[in-house]
């Protein structure tokens, strides 16, 4: 019986994950979210770097005042980078964007497997040049899905990168174009893992553009 359940969420997945699956011809496409806030990040890319800011912001916001709620967003994903605007309630500023050279990182959470979050790379010289940006999405399915669609945004900018530098050509160092994308960052990535993956410290899945 443990053999054919196993199968069965093997299956499962599977089927999840085929569901989720977005190509570069899909984009742009756009999510309903809700934006959950920002907060500094320790590093680059690894769901290490994003655990904690997910923890401490999710806490605010389950704190919020009764007359506050968080924003309602629409989040395009396209090959240019991620584009936020907000619905409701009304704000200031109600739209800015995330160029896809200044996305290191995007993973769904772990603990909180609505919630996708994404670590964007600001000015070098700020004393926190790393900051995680996190949203919180109708469903599970939905913040797979809105992984896979920034997977796929990175997919097309490697891409755009290797035609322009020429995919054989090496620096000194030994570093290949993909390693040299911005000046500020030398690899971004996606985890495409499930979040009982990652929790479980399965072998790295990993997709680095």
């Amino acid at each position: 019986m443990a053999t054919s359940n196993n199968s069965n969420s093997s299956n499962t997945t599977a089927n999840s994950d085929l569901d989720s699956q977005v190509n570069v011809e899909d984009l742009p496409i756009t999510f309903k979210v809700k934006y959950i806030g920002s907060e500094a990040s320790r590093g680059l890319w690894g769901i290490k770097y994003t655990r904690r800011p997910v923890d401490i912001m999710v806490g605010v916001a389950k704190n919020l005042p009764a007359n506050k709620v968080l924003p309602n967003c629409d989040l395009k994903v396209s090959t240019s980078g991620v584009q936020l605007e907000i619905i409701s309630p009304k704000a200031s500023i109600n739209n800015w964007s995330y160029p896809i050279d200044t996305i290191s990182y995007g993973v769904q959470d772990l603990v909180y497997t609505r919630v996708f979050a994404m670590i964007v790379v600001k000015d070098e010289s700020s004393p926190h040049p790393f900051e995680v940006h996190a949203f919180v999405c109708d469903s599970r399915a939905m913040a797979r899905k809105l992984t896979f669609a920034l997977s796929a945004a990175f997919q097309d900018y490697s891409r755009v990168v290797k035609e322009a530098s020429g995919e054989d050509q090496v620096d000194v160092n030994g570093a290949t174009p993909n390693d040299i994308i911005t000046p500020t960052r030398q690899k971004f990535a996606i985890d495409l893992r499930t979040p009982e993956e990652i929790q479980a410290g399965e072998l790295e899945q990993e997709t680095e553009a």
